[in-house]
């Protein structure tokens, strides 16, 4: 089973965000289950169970991990394929956002597109690189730091604009016989509270 993965089909998409296929993933990302043993644990009857998973596994987001007999019955167990999804803004491609429409390097929406386009062009690599068989060069670096004021918070974003531009001043070569052009992506925003968050949730679950 992956760690994560992309969901870049919109069809898969909107088969992941039921709520009760959404719920039976969670389950199957616990450990193979059968749709027997999955009823009870959601409320729900078997076959509308089965019809749920026929569903996530004609999408990918399910597999057949095994069969097992009870009594006269074959029982597939199915699983996850991924213990987490990412839906790629790809999944809403007519309305996904583009960073280059505009450049505000101090606007949070500009911020929010570049995450947009990293989660759906990182998530392309890897699915070119799993159906290649070969391995992805990727690499990230994620931190916190806390500024005793404002003013401290611009010096840092002054000092970090510096020395990233003299990196890639440095390294850039447009005229390398080969070279892979690689995108570098970096992001200061404050830090979400794990309150603010289950507070969100908890709206979002009421509607």
């Amino acid at each position: 089973m992956l760690d994560v993965t992309v969901i870049e089909d919109a069809e898969a998409a909107a088969v992941s965000l039921d709520p009760i296929r959404a719920r039976l993933l969670a389950e199957l990302a616990a450990g193979p289950a059968s749709a027997a043993m999955l009823a009870g644990k959601v409320g729900l009857p078997r076959q509308k169970v089965n019809y749920h998973l026929k569903a996530l596994e004609r999408h990918g987001l399910v597999e057949l991990a095994g069969e097992r007999r009870k009594g006269n019955v074959t029982e597939r167990l199915m699983r996850a394929t991924a213990a987490s999804y990412v839906i790629s803004p790809l999944a809403l491609a007519a309305v996904q956002p583009d960073p280059d429409r505009f450049r505000d390097q101090l606007s949070a929406r500009w911020l929010l597109a570049l995450g947009a386009r990293l989660v759906r062009d990182v998530g392309s690599l890897i699915t070119g690189a799993a159906k290649a068989r070969k391995r992805l060069a990727t690499y990230a670096l994620d931190g916190e730091v806390t500024f005793a004021s404002a003013a401290d918070r611009a010096a840092f974003i002054e000092e970090l604009t510096a020395g990233v531009g003299a990196l890639i001043r440095k390294y850039h070569d447009g005229d390398a016989e080969g070279g892979r052009p690689h995108r570098i992506v970096v992001a200061v925003h404050p830090t979400v509270k794990p309150e603010a968050a289950d507070a969100a949730a908890a709206v979002e679950a009421a509607h």
